[in-house]
C-alpha cells in the first residue's frame, strides 16, 4: 500500500508494480481549493530557455509580491535562479526578503511565519516539509517546471530501458510530483487562502502541460496577472480588516 498527499497516477510501473485502474483510489482532500485558491500560469513571458526569461520572472514576481503585500514564499528550481531574483529585488521590493543560507532552515521557517510581510526565497530543499498555515503565506510562487537533471544516473538508466516515450514516462510524472508538492506549501488548513503562481508558460502552451495540471489540487486557474493580483489584493484587505 502506497499513501502520499502528492502520488502521480502512473507510479506503480515506474517502482516495477503492475497497475489496473482499479488500484489506484484517490480519497480527496478536506480543504475547499476552488473557493480558497488560485493558480496563475505566466503563459504570456519567454520559455526559460529563452535569454529573456530570467528578467521576465523577475519582473514578474516582483508585481506578484507586491499584490500579496509580501508573504511570499518563492520556489527555485537552481542556486543560480535564487541568488538572481535575490540580488534584484532585496532594494526593489519593501518588504523584508529571507533567502535559504541566511540562517539554517527552521530559523528561517519560523522567522518567515512569525514576521507579517516577509518573503522567503528558497531552492528545492524547501518544496517540501514546509509547514506555514495561516496569512504569513498568502503566495507561492515557482519559477519554472522542476524537471529531474539529466544526468542523474539512476533516471538515465530508467529513460534508456524505457527507450522512445521516456521523457513522457519517466521525466513529466517526476516533474509532476515535485511540482504538486511546492504548490502543496500554500493550503495548509481549512482557513488557509493564497495563489500559486508558475513562472513557466510550458504549464499552459506545452503539450504535457495537462499531464502536470491534472496532479495539482483543483484550485481555480488563469493565465490573468490582472486577476491573480486582485486576488491576492483582496487576500490581503481581509487578513488586513480581520486584524
Amino acid at each position: 500500500v502506497l499513501t502520499r498527499a502528492t502520488l502521480a497516477p502512473g507510479f506503480g510501473p515506474q517502482v516495477g508494480l503492475p497497475q489496473r485502474a482499479d488500484e489506484l483510489l484517490d480519497v480527496g482532500s478536506p480543504f475547499d481549493y476552488p473557493t480558497n485558491g488560485l493558480i496563475y500560469c505566466a503563459a504570456r513571458l519567454p520559455r526559460p530557455n529563452d535569454p529573456r526569461w530570467p528578467d521576465a520572472a523577475i519582473a514578474e514576481l516582483a508585481a506578484l509580491i507586491d499584490a500579496a503585500g509580501g508573504r511570499t514564499l518563492a520556489l527555485f528550481t537552481s542556486y543560480k535562479a535564487m541568488h538572481r531574483a535575490v540580488e534584484a529585488l532585496r532594494d526593489r521590493l519593501p518588504f523584508p526578503l529571507l533567502a535559504q543560507g541566511d540562517q539554517p532552515k527552521q530559523a528561517l521557517v519560523e522567522r518567515f511565519a512569525g514576521e507579517p510581510e516577509t518573503c522567503l526565497l528558497a531552492t528545492m530543499s524547501f518544496w517540501q516539509g514546509i509547514d506555514v498555515p495561516g496569512p504569513s503565506l498568502s503566495l507561492v510562487t515557482i519559477d519554472r517546471l522542476p524537471f529531474p537533471r539529466p544526468d542523474d544516473p539512476l533516471l538515465q538508466a530508467r529513460r534508456e530501458h524505457v527507450g522512445d516515450g521516456a521523457f513522457l514516462a519517466i521525466d513529466v510524472p517526476r516533474a509532476a510530483t515535485m511540482l504538486a508538492q511546492g504548490v502543496g506549501r500554500l493550503i495548509r488548513s481549512s482557513s488557509d487562502r493564497g495563489a500559486v503562481a508558475v513562472l513557466d508558460p510550458r504549464l499552459a502552451t506545452a503539450r504535457y502541460g495537462p499531464k502536470i495540471v491534472a496532479t495539482l489540487p483543483h484550485m481555480r486557474r488563469t493565465r490573468d496577472r490582472a486577476e491573480a493580483e486582485a486576488f491576492l489584493r483582496a487576500l490581503r484587505s481581509a487578513d488586513g480588516a480581520a486584524a
